[in-house]
């Protein structure tokens, strides 16, 4: 273990001190082991339901993703070195806000078995490892954050309300209480049919054990167009790795997941506070929770522009089901 621990640093160093397109023909070379990618790559989502004229359950969200090959010094990475050693690694951290409402945000009391205010704010340190010859992604990552108001969403939803003319929200003074997020996930990803370069079918199957979300699920996605192949890279590349890939792409997703739930902090509150305004019993969560999103996607060089709209069953008894919808842009530089 100290023996590969050592390489892994010289090799790593030397990885860091070379140029990008250099780095990007060692990683490469050698498909016995698993080798640090170059790529750099920034992203940026914004979610709302406000397109399907809603503003309940799920109404906000945003995350901030950075790639890049520093990010493999964090303390962190001997956390998400878990699996295989073959193919190529990614390194990166993704930041989370989301926020959560009851159905009405005007009324000024607590709706008792209506869904909790909530909102939390957290980051994912994860690691990608890519096989693109076996068809193979086994991704990492340990997340590290706050759910209540230490995140921040009574204010930021307050003043967007205003700047729209849409009603204020008033019940977050009820909201789930500060607490920790801490909690470590492992996603397996699998081709499992492919016609041409025009049509992929991806397999997936994720586990999460966190004091926000414990669960476990199995999803499917069906790709088709002008694109890349999803094991290729991570949907984009820096300018040093792009030769042989597509300039433009333009596809069209679906994704089904089925979810089993064990716990959901956004309902129940928090593993180390029981002083929340209010939460909802363990016996009124849906343990089955049925998730669909469709996307449509144009890529141009470095560049990624996605648009989604996404659907969830009921999360609660007397629950509604609930869409969003979703803008994502993908750099890479």
């Amino acid at each position: 273990m100290l023996h590969y621990r050592l390489r892994w640093a010289v090799i790593s160093g030397l990885l860091g001190l070379l140029p990008v397109g250099a780095a990007a023909q060692v990683a490469t070379a050698s498909p016995g082991s698993a080798f640090l990618s170059p790529e750099r790559l920034i992203g940026y989502t914004f979610a709302n339901d406000a397109y399907f004229r809603t503003d309940y359950y799920f109404t906000q969200g945003m995350t901030g993703t950075v790639v890049h090959p520093a990010l493999a010094w964090l303390p962190t990475h001997h956390l998400l070195r878990l699996g295989p050693a073959k193919g190529t690694e990614y390194f990166g951290v993704r930041v989370h806000y989301d926020g959560f409402t009851p159905l009405r945000i005007q009324d000024a009391f607590i709706r008792v078995g209506d869904r909790p205010y909530a909102a939390y704010l957290y980051a994912d340190f994860f690691r990608i490892l890519n096989q693109p010859t076996q068809r193979l992604r086994l991704t990492m990552g340990l997340q590290l954050g706050v759910i209540g108001p230490a995140a921040g969403a009574k204010g930021f939803q307050t003043k967007l309300h205003e700047w729209l003319g849409a009603p204020t929200p008033r019940g977050w003074d009820y909201q789930i209480q500060n607490d920790l997020i801490l909690g470590y996930s492992g996603r397996l990803e699998g081709q499992l049919a492919r016609v041409g370069r025009a049509v992929e079918l991806i397999g997936g199957a994720t586990a999460s054990l966190s004091s926000l979300r414990t669960y476990a699920s199995a999803d499917a996605r069906l790709r088709v167009g002008l694109l890349d192949p999803y094991f290729a890279n991570l949907g984009v590349t820096s300018r040093a790795s792009r030769s042989g890939q597509r300039r433009v792409q333009l596809y069209t997703e679906m994704r089904l997941e089925g979810r089993a739930v064990g716990y959901d902090a956004t309902l129940q509150g928090g593993l180390l506070r029981r002083d929340n305004p209010y939460a909802l019993p363990a016996q009124a969560i849906s343990r089955t929770v049925a998730l669909g999103t469709g996307t449509l996607g144009l890529g141009y060089a470095g560049v990624r522009l996605e648009t989604s709209a996404s659907w969830i069953s009921p999360e609660f008894e007397g629950a509604r089901s609930h869409k969003w919808t979703q803008f994502s842009l993908l750099v890479g530089f």
